[in-house]
């Protein structure tokens, strides 16, 4: 009899805990820099060329982003500078839309940036408004995403000649050293942003703007448990 009121206990408890939508929580020795309530420590850019009127709201725990109007992108900063760090995040990327995960970003936006897009080259090291002296590709990310799902990213970016090395789903993808310091000024710290990429609606001779097919009309890009620790 008492094995059986333990065994019912335990089932009550899991039951419990798949009822109440436990979320995974960040890595031990992570700092949280989203709070799970609202946008506090984050601001949205006025000034970088992907958009200045871009929808970020918070749902359920989840910042969740979208184009507003559609064609028109922007980012997500957080209040504070970064330098060297190890960031973690969890992404849930619809087909159709094309993100981007910034790292020492300024306000208008130039960053190294790790690509965020389906279809595309998400995991891939690229530079937004400079360009690396070395990119990278997270070739093979496909087998371990997590198609409709939450997946992990944990990027480590340290020294100012920086080096990087990127974690999709805990497996490692690159490892990069960069030759010297893209940035403009030689700048060794900035923001972590958050960005949605703007497209081309009205013409084609808009310039570099994504096709229309990269971002679907009221697609959104969502994060969570976002969290980041200082080295």
């Amino acid at each position: 009899m008492k094995y059986i009121k333990l065994i019912s206990l335990l089932c009550l408890v899991l039951i419990f805990g798949c009822q109440s939508g436990t979320k995974p929580e960040v890595p031990e020795g992570f700092e949280p820099i989203f709070n799970g309530k609202n946008l506090e420590g984050w601001h949205i850019s006025r000034s970088t060329k992907q958009g200045t009127t871009p929808s970020f709201t918070v749902q359920d725990g989840v910042i969740v982003g979208k184009e507003k109007p559609y064609g028109q992108g922007g980012i997500l900063l957080t209040d504070k500078n970064y330098k060297s760090f190890e960031l973690y995040l969890e992404v849930k990327l619809d087909s159709f839309c094309n993100s981007g995960i910034f790292l020492r970003s300024n306000e208008g936006g130039a960053a190294y940036q790790v690509e965020l897009a389906l279809p595309g080259n998400t995991g891939s090291l690229l530079g937004e408004c400079l360009r690396p002296s070395e990119r990278a590709r997270a070739t093979g990310y496909e087998k371990v995403w997590r198609a409709d799902d939450w997946n992990s990213f944990r990027i480590r970016m340290e020294g100012d000649i920086p080096h990087l090395s990127l974690w999709i789903n805990d497996t490692h993808m690159w490892d990069v050293q960069q030759t010297k310091n893209d940035f403009i000024g030689e700048a060794t710290e900035g923001m972590i942003a958050l960005q949605l990429h703007w497209v081309s609606v009205y013409s084609a001779a808009a310039g570099q703007g994504m096709r229309l097919t990269s971002w679907a009309p009221d697609r959104p890009i969502k994060f969570r448990n976002i969290a980041i620790k200082e080295l």
